[in-house]
């Protein structure tokens, strides 16, 4: 009996250890099978997947085979965001840091097996976060078993791009949100306002021209974040202080590196080669000129122009880098309250996260564009960085209306303004064009977005002692749904008038 009973256990004995060898090889097999990175067609696939079905992507939550594919299939270089905490961002207040990024380091070189000459690709001096290039998987899974890594992303992945690659319905990132038209404006678009202006038509709907009784933006600065501002538009130059705009600065920055290859350096220059840029300047602060040209909202106001982007599809290594060295740039401004920004991605940007977050604890007011759609992502909600809490979310909505949105805009729970910039005739806002003497309109939440950067400017310029939060605040207190906002339109549309009371 007794040698029975052994028998069976010798027997059970060798079935679970063929089990166990069994799972082994398995795992063995998924490990080899997981040494091929992804093609960009499957990862694209889960990030749409991922947006669809939980309204988000998110790097974090990816697997580690995942985030090394998409750092294989963008240049191989990664982005890294390091410190002793989630919020541990700010490089002057991490006595630390050094140590941190050296251990960071020195893990990568012993990975990689290179030095880290070859590794480092890019440490930022603001913000506790450095590009590195990376090929081997073992390097991913082992930073981020790391402590002290508060992200590890692709760097160079070029979602867009490679959208519009396998889709084929997409429109080209290389040319999203860009134009050089000139187009005559329909009289029924604009007021003519002293000493020869053109007004345009949504000032009435929010009671801007009435509010410059009261403000128009004087002795306060607003930073844009864009893709420049024209040489050619003297109203943007030259003449910046034309009619009734006067005392008051334009400056051009440009913190673009035009190349395709992440490691390239030099900036390319402040000069608008999208023609982006340039609308957003107009609609926040032309001047009230005497050249019978539309006038911005704060044409009283000065203007930090900085060329951060080809375009306003933050679609790779340089558009991405430069974006976050505009914010740290801007926020160590002191004469600049107010930051716009009418560009973004679907899904979040580690360092630029990081650009806002510094930004704001700067106390820098924040507008970031809700969206525009275009044919492949009208299933997403609002844009990044537009979501973050540090941000004001802004969408453009039709005339007379505050919960319609316009067209191409995108609405959600993290909208909290809305402007009017659609008419009934499909006309949007006049602004000055690429070219001096000539005009355009421009749409989406990108001008909702500058105009309400411009509105702020008026309140801040009207009650010069208060803080962030007091402009915010009689905005809101002055806006359409107060004090319940909308689900997704936020606080809606703003009274200019009332808000300069």
């Amino acid at each position: 009996m007794k040698k029975n009973v052994f028998y069976v256990m010798f027997l059970l004995f060798v079935v679970v250890s063929c089990n166990r060898d069994e799972l082994q090889n398995q795992v063995t097999e998924i490990e080899v099978a997981q040494k091929d990175p992804l093609e960009a067609k499957q990862i694209n696939g889960k990030i749409n997947e991922s947006i669809k079905s939980t309204g988000s992507f998110s790097w974090t939550k990816s697997s580690d085979h995942f985030v090394w594919s998409a750092i294989f299939q963008g240049n191989k270089v990664a982005s890294i965001g390091f410190g002793s905490s989630k919020d541990d961002f700010d490089r002057s207040l991490s006595s630390d840091n050094e140590q941190i990024q050296n251990e960071i380091l020195a893990l990568i070189e012993k990975y990689e097996g290179k030095e880290k000459s070859r590794v480092l690709l890019s440490a930022d001096k603001y913000l506790n976060q450095m590009d590195v290039t990376i090929e081997k998987q073992e390097t991913v899974i082992a930073l981020r078993k790391m402590k002290n890594i508060r992200y590890l992303e692709p760097a160079d992945y070029h979602y867009f791009e490679n959208e519009n690659k396998f889709s084929g319905t997409a429109k080209s990132s290389g040319s999203s949100g860009c134009g050089f038209e000139s187009t005559a404006l329909n009289a029924a678009d604009y007021t003519t306002v002293t000493p020869n202006a053109k007004a345009p038509w949504s000032f009435y709907k929010h009671n801007i021209t009435n509010a410059w009784s009261y403000s128009t933006g004087a002795g306060v600065t607003i930073g844009l974040i864009d893709s420049g501002v024209s040489p050619e538009q003297s109203l943007l130059g030259s003449n910046f202080n034309n009619g009734l705009s006067s005392g008051r600065t334009i400056s051009k920055v440009g913190v673009h590196v035009d190349s395709v290859w992440p490691w390239a350096t030099g900036y390319d220059g402040p000069n608008d080669q999208c023609g982006h840029g340039t609308s957003m300047a107009s609609a926040m602060a032309a001047p009230r000129n005497n050249q019978g040209q539309p006038v911005g909202v704060a044409y009283n106001a000065n203007l930090i122009a900085y060329r951060a982007a080809t375009n306003v599809v933050l679609d790779g290594y340089h558009e991405q880098n430069g974006v976050k060295i505009a914010f740290t740039e801007l926020a160590n401004n002191n004469s600049v309250k107010i930051i716009s920004m009418s560009m973004g991605h679907i899904f979040s940007v580690g360092k630029i996260e990081d650009g806002v977050k510094y930004a704001y604890s700067k106390g820098k007011l924040i507008f970031c564009a809700g969206g525009t759609s275009t044919s492949f992502t009208n299933f997403v909600g609002v844009i990044f960085p537009a979501w973050m809490p540090e941000t004001q979310a802004i969408t453009g909505v039709k005339e007379n209306t505050s919960n319609q949105k316009c067209d191409v805009c995108h609405s959600g729970a993290e909208i909290d303004f809305t402007y009017q910039m659609e008419r009934a005739s499909g006309n949007n806002v006049p602004v000055l064009s690429y070219y001096n003497a000539q005009t355009d309109y421009v749409g989406g939440s990108s001008v909702a977005t500058a105009s309400t950067a411009g509105i702020a400017a008026l309140v801040w310029a009207k009650n010069p002692s208060w803080t962030r939060e007091q402009v915010l605040n009689k905005m809101r207190q002055s806006a359409t749904y107060y004090p319940s906002p909308n689900s997704d339109y936020g606080y809606g549309n703003i009274n200019v008038l009332q808000a300069v009371q």
